[in-house]
């Protein structure tokens, strides 16, 4: 895939590769640069460990990026899925160091050595129905409340450093069972693996592409997913076929919200949904109001996305 159609211009990557980057804070600039150059936007991480990120550009230019980050011995056999989009979903591009590529919180553990082994998408049904299988979704709970697949286990965090404690705590329903995981791109749940590996639990797997490239390869007559997937970008989630979803935002707290969300009567397009509503004071939906105002006569004047929105 290098090329986007006419009715999606934009060429989606969301890529990562686990692997020694001793040299990570020098590609910064020159990466910045290049995908400005071209374009392209939306975030890259760089860390020791690895590169992780969701851009967005023209196909040619997006071709261009992996082409170029491939050119880099570290990073060459990245994992890259690609999808598309109507309109540009980043507002900006960033490009930032830190000290992990996705964020655990746990120091020596090395998804290179030691994560669990891949299920392709294509045998990924057979794993997940078999009765000696635990499914175990770890992704944080606003994603879960999207979509999942059907038996999968919700370990209701709300950032990926408390999954750690959750095995921690679940570590004997783990224990002499296959242990199957799943995340949005593959990312989280490689070093999910690693983690749970490092306890002493052997059998553990975990989906090859993540949901993504379940969505995008195995025929939704056949699919065990239900929901849609969310997707760190405007377009907010994603279904079969990698379609945009039907899932919005809350601008105020910037939970996705399923067209049952927007219809509580709590939820104000911009200002609040049920998740925030109380949670927020007078003020702040005065702030809010006014902000999705000026959202709204950007759109009126043609002049593009405001940014605050």
């Amino acid at each position: 895939m290098t090329s986007s159609s006419p009715s999606q211009p934009f060429r989606v990557a969301a890529l990562y590769r686990f692997c020694r980057l001793d040299a990570f804070a020098a590609l910064k600039p020159e990466l910045a640069a290049f995908c400005c150059a071209r374009g392209i936007k939306g975030t890259l991480v760089l860390a020791r460990e690895g590169i992780n990120g969701t851009v967005s550009g023209k196909g040619e230019a997006i071709a261009e990026l992996v082409a170029h980050l491939e050119a880099t011995p570290e990073l060459a056999g990245l994992e890259v899925k690609y999808s598309d989009a109507a309109e540009m979903p980043f507002h900006r591009m960033k490009v930032r160091l830190k000290r992990e590529i996705v964020t655990m919180g746990v120091d020596g553990i090395d998804p290179v050595r030691s994560a669990g082994t891949y299920v392709a998408p294509a045998d990924w049904n057979a794993l997940i129905s078999d009765p000696e299988t635990i499914v175990v979704d770890t992704r944080n709970d606003y994603e879960v409340s999207l979509g999942t697949f059907r038996g999968a286990v919700d370990p209701r965090t709300k950032s990926f450093r408390e999954f750690p404690a959750w095995v921690e705590a679940h570590r004997q329903e783990l224990e002499g069972r296959k242990v199957a995981m799943f995340c949005t791109g593959g990312i989280r749940c490689e070093k999910a693996t690693a983690y749970v590996r490092s306890l002493g639990i052997e059998e553990v797997f975990h989906l090859k592409g993540g949901i993504l490239k379940y969505l995008e390869e195995v025929p939704q007559a056949q699919t065990l997913w239900d929901g849609e997937c969310f997707v760190f970008d405007e377009r907010v989630s994603v279904s079969h076929g990698l379609e945009e979803g039907e899932a919005e935002l809350c601008r105020a707290c910037r939970r996705p919200l399923t067209p049952a969300d927007r219809r509580a009567p709590q939820y104000a397009a911009g200002i609040a949904c049920a998740y925030c509503h109380d949670a927020r004071s007078e003020a702040d939906r005065v702030r809010y109001a006014e902000r999705q105002r000026q959202v709204e006569l950007a759109g009126k004047r043609g002049t593009g996305p405001h940014i605050g929105g």
